[in-house]
């Protein structure tokens, strides 16, 4: 049960953001441009840093909701997803995305954990200064979220499938429109 009283039936962030509306639509935004808008970095790439962050914070419904949007992204690969949460350096993926997500996880334990070798490694490997930038700011929306969220003790369903369904409509539709409802469908 939640520390507070939240909407009913609205999981993990929803929840809060639908209780401060006026403080969803920026967040919203944010990740919207991080994960979702035009980028280097493809979609299911930034996902997976910030399904990693979520992991390092043992964020379960942000850690479970980023996974299965980056595996929609990845062909439905959750196997690789939860490699990837559990033991990034030897996952099968590019050795920048490696170096990123290990710059990601050090900002999560404090900006100050990240190095200089850190960062030489990531650019080594063909990461740019965008990339950089843009995976400490994910890292740090993602401890934001993941404190939101579990600070508040919001509603974490247990069932995959949910968040296969939810992942779906926030690949095709961003983050800020998945939030508004669609349109009902017009009566004859």
């Amino acid at each position: 049960m939640a520390h507070i009283t939240l909407p009913d039936g609205l999981p993990g962030i929803r929840g809060p953001m639908a209780f401060r509306p006026e403080t969803a639509r920026p967040l919203n935004e944010l990740v919207d441009v991080l994960l979702w808008g035009p980028h280097t970095l493809t979609r299911g790439e930034r996902e997976l840093i910030a399904a990693a962050v979520s992991a390092a914070n043992d964020c379960e419904y942000c850690q479970t909701i980023h996974g299965a949007i980056a595996a929609h992204h990845l062909g439905g690969d959750e196997a690789l997803v939860d490699y990837v949460k559990s033991d990034h350096e030897d996952a099968p993926i590019s050795d920048k995305l490696r170096a990123l997500i290990t710059i990601a996880r050090k900002t999560a334990l404090g900006g100050l954990h990240v190095t200089a070798d850190d960062v030489a490694r990531a650019r080594t490997h063909g990461a740019t200064d965008l990339e950089i930038h843009d995976t400490v700011l994910i890292a740090a929306v993602f401890c934001l979220c993941n404190r939101y969220v579990d600070g508040l003790a919001t509603w974490t369903p247990r069932n995959p499938e949910f968040y296969r369904q939810r992942a779906a409509m926030i690949a095709e539709r961003g983050y800020v429109a998945a939030t508004i409802p669609a349109p009902a469908a017009a009566t004859p």
